[in-house]
């Protein structure tokens, strides 16, 4: 079935198909579509596929028989556009968006340019009466996935039962000169000092118990790409608990040696899996290892 939604700027045409069979997203698309795969793959990633009348970017969620899938049929999706961040998945509750590194998670006393009024700013323009919710945050330098609610009562969900609600959240890093094992865990105490510096201990010194689990990636004579995977989310952890290691995070002027191969803090938020807080259900989302990262390692 094909039909067109009239707008104030243009007509746009799109496709409503209801889904028989169980499968991922993607999959179905490039088996009902009637698009190319690269056509697919672009309508997707530019937001030009419903579910349930509800936008999805997320190429493995999983449709369900009866499920209704809206396809635009239009060259774009041009409703959200911003340099700064991308938006990987929306529904009426929360959205998922990826972050570039140099912008803020929200306002800080100032005017800075910050994620939370990028997503206020697309709210207004495509009427949406709802406001973004900050529910956790990353570091002006860090990239990667972020989680933001549309309302209080989802956002309070997320905050009070969040280590219950997430359980996968990993990042990316790279950590200056060689990891020498291959894997391991990081658990000690972290406290901030009167200038805001968070500092380790190895004993309890009344700040707050934090744990990191590392796996090595790749290793260069100079670098070591890791995967940090958090059971605990900490100001400043992974930081910390690189410096701890004898490799801090490349880039890292706070913690780090001064080694800065890329010209930006090395650490992005690539995994990100919680439990939808009102459908429940499990939502999984993994962004690409940035290409900075990878091209310190040559050929993977």
């Amino acid at each position: 079935m094909i039909r067109n939604q009239g707008s104030r700027q243009r007509k746009e045409q799109y496709k409503v198909m209801r889904v028989e069979e169980s499968a991922p997203l993607l999959e179905w698309l490039l088996a009902n579509s009637g698009q190319s795969k690269s056509k697919t793959k672009a309508t997707l990633q530019n937001r030009g596929v419903k579910v349930n009348k509800r936008l999805v970017t997320q190429f493995d969620f999983m449709l369900s028989p009866g499920d209704e899938v809206t396809i635009s049929l239009s060259k774009k999706n041009d409703q959200f556009q911003s340099r700064y961040l991308k938006l990987v998945y929306e529904d009426k509750f929360l959205l998922v968006i990826e972050k570039n590194c140099g912008i803020l998670s929200m306002a800080a006393g100032h005017s800075s340019l910050n994620v939370k009024k990028v997503l206020d700013d697309y709210f207004h323009k495509s009427h949406q009466r709802c406001t973004a919710h900050v529910v956790h945050r990353l570091d002006r330098d860090t990239s990667g996935l972020m989680i933001y609610a549309k309302d209080i009562q989802t956002a309070q969900l997320l905050e009070h039962d969040w280590h219950n609600i997430v359980y996968d959240r990993r990042y990316v890093s790279v950590l200056s000169g060689q990891v020498e094992n291959n894997e391991g865990t990081i658990a000690n105490w972290l406290k901030d000092n009167k200038s805001y510096v968070t500092y380790s201990s190895s004993v309890d010194n009344g700040g707050k118990y934090a744990i990191s689990h590392f796996h090595l990636l790749n290793r260069s004579e100079k670098y070591s790409l890791v995967d940090f995977k958090l059971e605990t989310g900490r100001k400043n952890q992974i930081r910390v608990h690189a410096a701890d290691m004898g490799h801090p995070v490349c880039g890292d002027i706070k913690y780090g040696n001064g080694d800065n191969p890329i010209h930006r803090l090395a650490l992005h938020a690539y995994v990100l899996c919680f439990y939808h807080p009102i459908t429940h259900r499990p939502m999984e989302f993994e962004t690409a290892i940035p290409a900075s990262f990878r091209s310190l390692f040559g050929r993977e």
